[in-house]
């Protein structure tokens, strides 16, 4: 019931102060398992993301921070990410990383929808850096389809470093799903999952139509 109301309330705002335009909703499985792999240009995008699928609840990964607050602030804090379907997980070690994508993964044989950004983290300058392939992990041992999504304008409704979100217009658009459920047998597993990560990449780079940085992204930033 929590999970509802603040989801209704969330779209109310999202739909009258930033105007968005939702593109191939149709794409997204109405049930079963499915694997969002999206690029990433803002915290808000694990809002967003699940407010435009609409029909189903999103799982998203957040930091643990988030739910371990004290007081009625922390509290509330947990009520809300725990409602909108964060689950909590910590950063900053490789074990964290393993832990991150198990817990995607459970998720994942449970029938769930989840969003992953195979560039690891928020994008500072708007161009696509290279997947890592954690996402083919996943989709690899789920065997659910892949659909990518890309955003655009949320950089603009919560700028990294901005503590709250502002009005601005965005754009999330949903592609066809993906299916690498076979015909990768004959690669080495780790040929396998570059292969399967280039392709969702290639598949997010022409929905965004973002310029391709050429390396992977090594910001970091406190989501």
């Amino acid at each position: 019931m929590l999970y509802g109301a603040l989801r209704q309330t969330a779209a109310i705002l999202a739909r009258t102060l930033c105007r968005p335009t939702i593109e191939g909703r149709e794409n997204i499985p109405g049930t079963g398992a499915v694997l969002l792999a999206s690029n990433h240009l803002s915290f808000v995008d694990s809002v967003v993301i699940p407010l435009a699928v609409r029909t189903r609840r999103v799982r998203f990964l957040a930091k643990s921070d988030y739910f371990e607050g004290t007081g009625v602030k922390g509290q509330a804090t947990k009520a809300l990410f725990g409602s909108l379907g964060a689950m909590p997980v910590r950063r900053g070690s490789a074990r964290d990383a393993m832990l991150s994508l198990e817990i995607m993964l459970d998720r994942l044989r449970d029938g769930e929808a989840c969003v992953v950004y195979p560039e690891g983290t928020r994008s500072r300058d708007g161009r696509l850096y290279r997947g890592r392939t954690g996402v083919a992990h996943l989709a690899l041992e789920s065997k659910a389809p892949v659909v990518p999504v890309a955003v655009a304008g949320t950089q603009h409704v919560q700028p990294i470093g901005a503590p709250v979100p502002r009005p601005h217009p965005f754009t999330v658009r949903f592609g066809a799903p993906m299916d690498f459920s076979r015909g990768y047998d004959h690669l080495s597993p780790a040929r396998a999952r570059r292969e399967i990560t280039d392709r969702i990449m290639d598949a997010i780079q022409s929905l965004s139509g973002q310029e391709r940085a050429g390396g992977y992204n090594t910001q970091t930033f406190e989501d």
